[in-house]
């Protein structure tokens, strides 16, 4: 090579050199600069939708105020062997504690025995019959949850008439616990309403709660009511009703997040929403591991900083947190 030819190949190789040099040093300075407490992580179903985004808030509130290592992950669509290869690499690194919102609880228990069994502790949230954890946190009372949006949807659309409900996804625990409680609660105390197919799926995904809407529009069209447990859900179905001109005329309840359902609630596309803070839930969860990490019990009765006491049901940790959503409060909901 020419010594010309040489010149700009060494400064090539220098200018490398010190970009990789500066990788390094920002890499150290971001590892340095998260707590050395307990590596804590909280497993999602989904990421990027409001009430994940939401819940990470919680997460990284406890990383600050507990002193602790503490991030969320979660997989790019609901597929629950996503989840499970997640988990599989956080009992690899050997993390201190791993908190799991389940898309499929069964799915779960094979990788919640191996994580254990390396000494991680396992708290998962909505999957109140799971096995193979430490503690499940709920915020609110399952069964009452299912059978008050019935409640609702007949105060909005009579005690007559086609109704559908949709579910996350057909493996989301308390998703179908809700379902199966609120249906049989239909079935028994309001024998007018008429459940028109089974219930449908729809990923915890907007857009599909939207095209899953129009298809049910145009399968049953005289449907007077719809449940959407999940919180994209009751946005896509508003926006297929507006979309169809039928906002007046089918009654939409289910599970938002308070800002991302305000135009819809204040339009009355939604009649009602309700929800439990998931910020919450995020630091309790990151709580409750960090105690167990740290070998204190968990009891009856006990306060979690800024949430109060909670009730223990074997390995269910209760929490009284739903919140009503309207029209009017929904401003006031501060999420």
């Amino acid at each position: 090579m020419k010594p010309a030819a040489r010149i700009p190949a060494m400064r090539a190789w220098a200018t490398l050199g010190a970009v990789l040099l500066w990788l390094g040093l920002a890499a150290g300075c971001s590892r340095s600069a998260r707590p050395e407490g307990p590596e804590i992580v909280t497993v999602v179903k989904v990421s990027g939708i409001p009430w994940f985004n939401r819940m990470e808030e919680g997460v990284r509130q406890a990383a600050q105020e507990l002193a602790i290592d503490a991030y969320q992950i979660g997989p790019s669509s609901t597929d629950e062997a996503l989840q499970v290869r997640m988990i599989e690499d956080l009992i690899s690194k050997g993390v201190a504690a791993i908190c799991v919102v389940p898309n499929d609880a069964r799915s779960l228990e094979p990788v919640f025995d191996r994580a254990r069994a390396r000494g991680i502790k396992v708290i998962t949230h909505e999957s109140p019959s799971q096995r193979g954890h430490d503690y499940n946190l709920e915020a609110i009372d399952n069964e009452a949850f299912g059978r008050y949006h019935v409640d609702q949807l007949v105060a909005f659309m009579g005690e007559t008439g086609d109704y559908v409900v949709f579910v996350g996804s057909l493996t989301a625990p308390t998703h179908n616990l809700w379902a199966d409680v609120g249906i049989a609660h239909a079935r028994e105390r309001y024998p007018g309403l008429n459940l028109v197919t089974e219930r449908i799926p729809f990923g915890d995904d907007q857009e599909t709660a939207r095209q899953k809407t129009l298809e049910v529009l145009r399968a049953y069209p005289e449907l007077k009511g719809m449940i959407l447990f999940g919180s994209p859900g009751p946005p896509g179905a508003a926006q297929a009703l507006k979309e169809r001109g039928l906002a007046d005329r089918v009654a939409v309840v289910g599970t938002v997040m308070p800002r991302h359902g305000a135009p819809y609630l204040k339009d009355g596309s939604v009649r009602h929403g309700t929800l439990w803070d998931p910020r919450d839930v995020g630091f309790a969860m990151s709580y409750i591991a960090q105690r167990l990490v740290h070998g204190e019990s968990i009891t009856d009765g006990m306060e979690i900083p800024g949430l109060g006491p909670i009730r223990l049901e074997g390995k269910n940790i209760l929490l009284d947190a739903m919140l009503r959503i309207t029209a009017d409060n929904v401003d006031a909901m501060g999420f």
